[in-house]
């Protein structure tokens, strides 16, 4: 297929593979590799019925930043709970000692950021750099290197009480420690049993009642767009979900690809090009073609588990 042979590179959300890359520094693999690893690409999920997501049925950022984290051979502390400023006293001990990963925090609330001012439900992960008496330093990778917000801001945000998938405040990940060597190619070989689980729906992972998964998610949300979308999933879509679901399947297939894996490399590379291809439709208002393009995608998540099976 014309085109299909072009990797994408450029920016978009990638906030905890980002995040995480800079805490492994020369050691961490691409991005895009730390994406796949967390499992990411594998499938779609319609959250209680109501919320479409390019990430399969039961998966969140913080299953799938473990075992990335796992995969590539490294281990770390990871801590929470407790007040704001029990948890500022610990941030301020670990950055001493060096970055912190924190997250999953509320991005609405990073005041830094244009527009922000106001919870929105966003999850958003970045790298603290330092915390002093008043101001906090760190490397947001959605494109703020170096950025400072209050101490009192920085916990607001870091609360993320608007965050549907976290149970408890407060969340770092810190102390990371190398217990074995895997290289890239490795790690994605040792992650492929994990996304033939994610691709033939897990079981043992808690979902809100109503929640649809693979082909059943995208039909069902084919006729949420013809029935008239949400404008608040609508805006989700536009701003975020549909490119970053086309960005992870781009980067399922290069990395499939340099496994020698090609058969389900063609299938993610026809995924990504499906649902890159919503973004157009999608702003335009043309909801026939959007509905038209999640039944196209909606076999798809069986036929990458078939071959990737063999």
């Amino acid at each position: 297929m014309p085109g299909m042979d072009v990797t994408y590179i450029g920016s978009g959300p990638y906030c905890y593979a980002n995040s995480l890359a800079m805490l492994l520094g020369g050691e961490a693999p691409p991005p895009a590799v730390i994406e796949v690893l967390t499992g990411s690409p594998y499938g779609m999920e319609l959250i209680g019925g109501r919320l479409p997501l390019f990430d399969p049925f039961g998966w969140d950022p913080e299953i799938g930043l473990d075992a990335a984290i796992g995969l590539l051979g490294w281990e770390c502390e990871r801590v929470d709970g407790g007040t704001a400023a029990e948890a500022l006293d610990r941030l301020r001990r670990a950055v001493a000692a060096g970055p912190v990963l924190a997250g999953p925090l509320e991005m609405g609330l990073l005041a830094f950021q244009p527009g922000s001012g106001k919870a929105v439900g966003a999850d958003h992960y970045l790298v603290v750099l330092e915390v002093g008496d008043g101001t906090v330093l760190v490397h947001d990778p959605q494109g703020y290197p170096y950025a400072t917000l209050s101490v009192d801001a920085f916990a607001e945000a870091w609360r993320g009480e608007s965050v549907a998938y976290l149970d408890r405040p407060f969340r770092m990940r810190h102390r990371f420690v190398r217990r074995e060597r895997v290289g890239p190619e490795e790690a994605l070989r040792r992650s492929l049993p994990a996304g033939l689980a994610w691709l033939g729906g897990r079981t043992d992972v808690a979902v809100p009642p109503g929640t649809l998964g693979q082909a059943e998610a995208a039909e069902r949300t084919a006729e949420l767009v013809e029935a008239g979308l949400d404008p608040e999933i609508r805006g989700l879509w536009e701003a975020f979900a549909v490119r970053v679901g086309a960005r992870r399947l781009n980067d399922l297939a290069a990395c499939l690809s340099s496994l020698g894996l090609d058969a389900g490399a063609a299938v993610a590379a026809e995924q990504a090009r499906i649902v890159g291809g919503l973004q157009g439709p999608l702003v335009a208002g043309d909801d026939v073609a959007v509905a038209a393009g999640l039944r196209r995608l909606a076999p798809t998540y069986e036929r990458l588990r078939a071959v990737l099976s063999r």
